[in-house]
Formats: structure tokens, C-alpha cells, sequence
């Protein structure tokens, strides 16, 4: 057994919000076994599976890196536009807009996040352990499912290779964050 990576900088996961998208592949190999006829078109991730269908031929290595493969992501003009509606507040524009999001930030460190960081850390840890737990349950259950389901349809078995893919790599990943050695 390893030990519980503590950095942040060392985490594959480090905040709430970049679990979701353990929660979303999760939630959707529960909708996959619960629905036989279910395919990537009737997915709520269906650039995510497709892209990690592809990815298995490119070896995509972290599960953020494959997650984000299907994404829209943050593209320079939502971001310069978003940036140049916060400086507005100020009556700047973009480079003003950098201050006005970052005072908030700068209003929290100065309060002091010592003990809010420990709690969030320790809940971060809790809900890593939790999701591999239900990561690697529905990963057992989506290899069965390709094991029973070997005459399904074409589409079927790929949206069964998507999800294993993805949640292999979620559990392997998660390993790592926890410290659990590959069995």
C-alpha cells in the first residue's frame, strides 16, 4: 500500500470539480447495465465515449487527457470575452477584468484558508475513495457486460469498450492520487 499523495501539484485530481467527470462516466456505466439497447448515440457523454474509442488506438495516458479528448474546452475568445465583461465592471477591459476576478482570490488568502484547505483536503481524499470504490464496481460490471453481451450490435460493444476504456483508466488514475498499489 502507498501513501495518499498530499500535494496538490502531485495530484491527477485535485479539486471537487475535476472528479465530475469520474461521476458522469460513472453514472453513465450505470445507465449502460440498467439498458441493454443503449448505445453511445443515446449517451449524455457521447463525445467523451467517442473520443475515448479513438484514443485506445493513440494511448492516451490520463483519464482527464481522455475525458478531454470529447469536450468543448475553454476557448480564447470565451475566456477573452469573459475576461473583458468582468473588467467592464471596473470600466476596463480585459487586462482589468484579470484584477476584478482576482480580488476575490486575493480577499480569501488574506482572510486565511489554512483550516478550510485541511477540511477540504480531507473531503477531497473522501471522495476520491469513493468514487473508486463505485469506479471500480461499474469497471467489473461493464467487463461482464462485453463477457454476456458478445452478439450485441456493433455499436453496443463500442459503447462497452468506450466506458471500460474510460474507467479503466479512472481507476487507474485514482490508484495513483490514493497511493493503492496496482493489484
Amino acid at each position: 500500500m502507498g501513501e495518499y499523495v498530499k500535494k496538490k501539484k502531485d495530484m491527477i485530481f485535485q479539486s471537487g470539480d475535476s472528479l465530475q467527470q469520474i461521476v458522469n462516466v460513472v453514472n453513465e456505466a450505470g445507465a449502460a447495465l440498467n439498458d441493454k439497447g443503449r448505445t453511445i448515440r443515446e449517451s449524455s457523454i457521447p463525445e467523451v465515449l467517442a473520443g475515448a474509442l479513438g484514443a485506445v488506438i493513440g494511448g492516451v495516458g490520463s483519464f482527464a487527457a481522455l475525458y478531454g479528448l470529447g469536450t468543448v474546452g475553454f476557448s480564447a475568445a470565451g475566456i477573452t470575452s469573459g475576461l473583458a465583461a468582468a473588467g467592464c465592471i471596473v470600466g476596463g477591459g480585459m487586462v482589468a477584468g484579470v484584477f476584478v476576478l482576482a480580488a476575490p482570490v486575493a480577499a480569501l488568502a488574506a482572510v486565511g484558508v489554512g483550516a478550510a484547505s485541511h477540511l477540504k483536503n480531507k473531503q477531497l481524499k473522501q471522495e476520491k475513495e469513493r468514487l473508486y470504490k463505485a469506479a471500480l464496481e461499474k469497471h467489473q460490471a461493464i467487463i461482464q457486460a462485453l463477457k454476456d453481451e458478445v452478439n450485441a450490435s456493433k455499436e453496443r460493444m463500442e459503447y462497452l469498450q468506450s466506458l471500460n476504456v474510460l474507467l479503466e483508466r479512472a481507476v487507474k488514475d485514482l490508484r495513483q492520487d490514493l497511493g493503492i498499489d496496482d493489484a
